[in-house]
């Protein structure tokens, strides 16, 4: 795959269209996610203003600070054939570009904008209401191109690649950080870019889902789930959870696990075109209700991923938003019990026209050690 696959000169045009078919003036979009997946250029946060700024109608443009020109043009937004407005330092770039867009009345702002950005915003462009970016470009982040669909395959065969590996890591006697040093220094030698999380959850941590790594030390007879991603150099991103233990677990711990494994089945069986995200939720949640857990399953069953690891769509209660081909989320139940342990199951799946593909194909059953 290259950039252009990825990151195609057609995105923007249709950025623009779904702007304007939502009623804003322009989207501004700073450095971050939204930046990113329209242009390709991952620029850095800085207090100097970074802002793509595409209008509703007329040639969008990019405002960057003259000391980051020469990245800026050497990103993939150098193909999409945007005027690079380059700022002094003694330049006020929210007012050049407030002046450039003229009246305005309705601004989508990129979703993780800092409010220094957003108040200053505010102050040039003092009548125009401004609501977030995300409500236009949701529809076309949700909807993973072929280019994106192989990425995410991608991600998911280097983050099996670590799963397969933690198995050497783990042992009796060793602390949950000194497994989870040896897990960081695995995902970036399978490609990964960056770490972007590494849990170690042994014992009674694994009751907590989203606990990091502590200098516990790892006993023999206990569950530790594992949860790990990192994004790859194109921008994409790998995210799976595996419980292993280490030595035979507890017997209480054996009779859940093979729930959770059920119904994380269920819910990857549940996923086709058409069928409600929160549907797939509830496969998975009226098993481990049914099995006598549901007050311990106490997240949705899963999230989007793309070039962040947590966005749209989400699999939860509520959400009515139909299954559509090219949808990719995670697909990870979890049963937590205070004060004992945990487990979670978590692949990422694409929904396709004939049902789910499972990105992440390393063993789901409990894996003892």
């Amino acid at each position: 795959m290259t950039s252009s696959d990825l990151y195609p000169v057609s995105r923007l045009t249709a950025v623009q269209e779904a702007t304007a078919k939502a009623g804003l003036d322009a989207l501004l979009l700073t450095p971050g996610p939204d930046l990113r997946y329209v242009s390709g250029y991952e620029a850095k946060p800085l207090e100097r203003l970074t802002c793509l700024v595409v209008p509703a109608s007329g040639e969008p443009y990019m405002m960057v600070p003259r000391l980051e020109l020469p990245a800026a043009q050497a990103s993939p937004a150098s193909r999409l054939g945007l005027e690079f407005v380059a700022w002094d330092e003694t330049d006020d770039p929210y007012a050049i570009a407030a002046a450039r867009l003229g009246h305005v009345e309705k601004v989508g702002l990129a979703d993780r904008m800092w409010a220094m950005s957003s108040l200053r915003f505010r102050e040039v462009l003092p009548g125009a209401e401004q609501v977030l970016a995300g409500t236009v470009l949701r529809e076309l982040r949700m909807r993973k191109s072929a280019a994106e669909v192989a990425a995410l395959r991608e991600a998911g065969e280097a983050i099996d690649a670590v799963h397969r590996r933690v198995p050497e890591f783990l042992r009796a006697g060793r602390t949950e950080r000194e497994v989870g040093r040896d897990i960081a220094e695995a995902i970036l030698a399978t490609g990964h870019a960056t770490v972007d999380f590494v849990i170690v959850a042994s014992g009674p941590n694994g009751a907590s889902p989203h606990h990091d790594v502590s200098d516990r030390v790892i006993q023999a007879g206990e569950p530790v789930v594992v949860d790990i991603g990192g994004q790859l150099h194109n921008g994409y991103c790998s995210d799976s959870t595996r419980t292993y233990s280490v030595g035979e677990p507890p017997a209480d711990f054996a009779a859940y696990y093979e729930v959770l494994r059920r119904a994380q089945d269920a819910a990857c069986a549940a996923v086709w075109p058409g069928v409600s995200c929160e549907s797939i939720d509830a496969a998975a949640r009226d098993i481990i209700a049914e099995a006598g857990y549901g007050d311990y399953f106490i997240h949705r069953t899963g999230h989007g991923i793309g070039i962040e690891t947590h966005e749209e769509p989400y699999i939860v209660s509520g959400n009515g938003e139909p299954m559509e081909a090219g949808f990719a989320f995670s697909v990870e139940p979890g049963i937590y019990l205070p004060g004992s342990h945990g487990a979670r199951i978590e692949d990422i799946v694409v929904c396709t026209d004939t049902g789910a593909e499972r990105l992440n194909n390393t063993p789901r059953d409990l894996v003892i050690v």
